[in-house]
Order: structure tokens, then sequence, then C-alpha cells
């Protein structure tokens, strides 16, 4: 139970910390729609997600009416779609975002292929499908793993997706290649994230879920404000405390909607994720601890220490913490890191370094429209390596703004927020990605 003392401490933080519920997600299992005719199967996955989700965003709604919590978004995430896909995927994209739409979500994720060690005909039939896709829905998102510390990196994969970052850039160059914003390359994904673009209900998930993600940057900064001048000790017990107090929080959301549902509670997904708003930045929380500005000289060990005492402080709060749980730095979400990456202060390079010690990677960074599909792979690349030797879920979303260089901006609206168009290296890497194949997965791999 929740005591009198945390209510009203949860009511602080929504009225004046911005503190929300990012999302309530329930994770669908699609196995059983599978059908070696496309349509039908397309069928299948629209009546399961209209009978399963029917009452999601009524609940959530009630909820967020009763306990005066902020919910902003309310999705679904589903079985890869390559796993049930037999025929032209087509069908069941259309079917996914009709779904999504029927029944009132923000989001739906799962438009997906798991392709770290090689890749089936279907994962090839969705990955071809996916800038015409990304084109013509609205709420259907996409991601595809290229990489695992079990598998090493399919480069292939990696070549591919370049390509179909470019495709799908030019295809949705109306709104600022607002496809590529629902599309993002993972390392290591994991099988229970509530965050898109990446989310997908995994193989190893129950038939459905209740997962809940919890943000609120502004609560740690303003925490962080009244230790002023403190060692780094108080600050990672400050961090920590306040993110317990985030995740009891989400963990009585989730429960709530399980119980209403009846579904599942599976995780609450403690996350920093920023969005454009002022005093909701994680930037921020790195400039209280004595930065200019996001990317000066120390700011890969604030992160460092930001993401590890969130973690320490979720872990406390729920015995079911999962997901991308951590700090997210995804640029034109975040006020700050969109000031810094205008002021030149935060490059490319140095959000690869801080992805090292964060959630997730390069998130929502808007780069030259002319950047070539192959130096689009070598940053997918790059940034699978630092997953696939440290063990940890690494990602790209990157968007290709057609028509603009580097200086110039892009709007995409709501919690996708606006971005400068940030400069890649322009020196050649073609040789490097044709020569495709697999790099083998480290030594540490080998656990068994």
């Amino acid at each position: 139970m929740i005591e009198t003392g945390e209510i009203l401490q949860t009511m602080r933080m929504i009225q004046e910390e911005n503190f929300d519920i990012r999302t309530i997600t329930l994770g669908i299992n699609l196995l059983d729609c599978s059908d070696p005719d496309a349509k039908k199967c397309a069928s299948k996955v629209y009546d399961k997600i209209c009978r399963t989700a029917k009452n999601l965003v009524r609940v959530g709604c009630e909820i967020e009416t009763e306990f005066g919590i902020p919910i902003v978004n309310k999705r679904i995430s589903v079985t890869p779609v390559s796993l049930i896909c037999q025929a032209d995927p087509k069908p069941i994209a259309i079917a996914l975002d009709q779904a999504a739409t029927e029944v009132g979500v923000n989001f739906l994720g799962g438009y997906s292929a798991l392709m770290q060690k090689g890749a089936t005909l279907a994962d090839e039939r969705l990955l071809a499908s996916i800038p015409e896709v990304l084109s013509e829905t609205h709420l259907l998102c996409a991601s595809v793993n290229v990489a695992s510390t079990r598998a090493g990196i399919n480069m292939n994969a990696v070549r591919e997706m370049g390509e179909i970052i470019k495709k799908t850039a030019m295809l949705t160059a109306d709104t600022d290649g607002l496809g590529c914003a629902k599309l993002v390359v993972f390392a290591n994904a994991v099988e229970d994230n509530p965050f898109m673009a990446g989310a997908f209900c995994g193989v190893g998930e129950p038939e459905c879920a209740i997962n809940v993600g919890v943000s609120g940057p502004g609560v740690v900064k303003v925490a962080l404000e009244k230790v002023k001048g403190e060692p780094f000790d108080v600050i990672a017990e400050t961090i920590k405390r306040t993110a317990f107090k985030l995740t009891r929080v989400g963990q009585m959301v989730a429960r709530e909607a399980s119980q209403r549902l009846r579904i599942p509670f599976g995780i609450v997904d403690l996350s920093l994720a920023p969005t454009p708003a002022r005093g909701d930045s994680v930037a921020h929380i790195l400039m209280e601890m004595g930065l200019e500005m996001a990317g000066a000289p120390g700011t890969t060990a604030a992160l460092a220490l930001l993401n590890d005492a969130v973690k320490k402080g979720g872990v406390m709060a729920s015995n079911h913490v999962g997901g991308l749980s951590g700090a997210f730095i995804p640029v034109s979400e975040d006020i700050g890191m969109i000031e810094a990456a205008s002021n030149g202060a935060l490059t490319i390079e140095k959000l690869e370094a801080m992805t090292c010690v964060c959630s997730v990677g390069l998130d929502m960074i808007a780069i030259p429209g002319d950047t070539s599909a192959a130096a689009i792979s070598g940053i997918i690349a790059d940034e699978a390596a630092i997953g696939v030797i440290n063990n940890k879920t690494t990602a790209v979303r990157v968007i290709p703004a057609v028509g603009k260089k580097a200086g110039d901006h892009v709007e995409f609206g709501g919690l996708l927020g606006f971005a400068p168009v940030m400069p890649v290296n322009t020196k050649g890497n073609e040789a490097f990605i044709a020569r495709g194949g697999r790099i083998p997965a480290p030594l540490h791999s080998l656990k068994n």
C-alpha cells in the first residue's frame, strides 16, 4: 500500500515537477494468428487485438482521472510480425494500424524482425516492406534487432537497414522523415520494452501482459537542486531515493490496470524519458550536477552516475522492474539536448560515447538528407558494437532530413519534438559496409 505521505509527494511531483506515467503498454501474443494466407492472418490479427485491447484506453483514462496521475500514452506491443508472417506482410501491417485506430491507442509496436544471427524469408519480406508501410500507416512502429552479445553483429542486416532508413526518409520527406522516427535498429533488444519505436511482445512473454513506463526527469532535477555543492555520494543517494518513489507510483498504476483489465502485470520500466517541455529534461539533470551544458567534459561520467542510481532505486521499489530502465537521451525529445546540439556542445560522436553508460542509444537524431546509406549503416554498426561488447541494449533511431543540411531544423510535433540537423562524418566507409557477413560474438558471450 502507498501511504498518505507518499501520495502527497506524488501530487507535488505531478503538479510542480512534470512527473507522469509515460505509457501503459499492453503486450499481446499473436503467434496463434499465423496463417499461410496473408489476408486471413491479417483478419485474425485485427480481431485478436480489438478483442484483447478493447478496454485498454478506457481503463487508462479511468485510472488517470481517479488517481490524478497523468498517463501520457496508451500503447500496444505485439509479437514480432516476421514470426507470424508466412506471406506478404503488408496486409498485416494495415490490420495492425487499423486495430490500433479502432481501440484508440497512441502507438502500436511490433512490426519487427529479429535478425541478429541471420535472416529468414519472412524477415527479408518484412524489411523490404518497411519504407512503404511506415509511409502509409499512422500508428505503427517498426524495429529490427541486428546484433546480440550471444550472436555477434549481422552486417548484412546492418547494410540493409542503412538503405531502408534512406528509403523511408525519402517516402516521408513531406513530414521531415517522420517515418524514420517510427523505426529503430537494436542490438540486444529486450522482450518487454513498453517504449516506442522499439516495443514488441517477445517470444518469452505470456499471452498478454500489462507493462508500465514511468518518467520523471523533472522530479530528479528538483531533488538535486536541494543538494547543491554536495559530493557525488549524496547525489547518487538522492537520485536513488527519488527513483524509488517514481517506481512505487508506476507499480501502483500497473497493478491497478492489471486488476481492472484482468490481464497479468508484467514490468515497470523506470526510464527518465524526457519531453521537449522545459523542466522535463535529462540534460538539465546533468547540468544540475555542475556541467554548463550537456556535452561538456564530464558528461559521460554524470550520465553513468544517473543511470546507475536510477536502476538501483527502481529495483528496490518493485520486484518486476524491466524493459529499458535507465536514462534516455533522445535529442529531439529533450529541450536541454536540443539546445546543446544547436550550440555545438553535443556531437554525434559525444552522444555515441554517452550511450556506453545510458539506456538504449543514439535516439531521435536528425542528420543531413544527403547522408549516404553506408554512413547510416556505419553508425548502426558502431552502436551495435557498443551493445555487443558491453552486453547491454543499444539502438539507433536517426532521421535523414531530406533537402536539409547541418544546422537546419526539423519539426515532428508532440512528444517527438524538434531537432537541429546534426553533422555526420563524411569520410567514406562503403568498402567496409559492403563486406557483409557477420562480426563474431565476443569471447565473454560463451557463458554456458
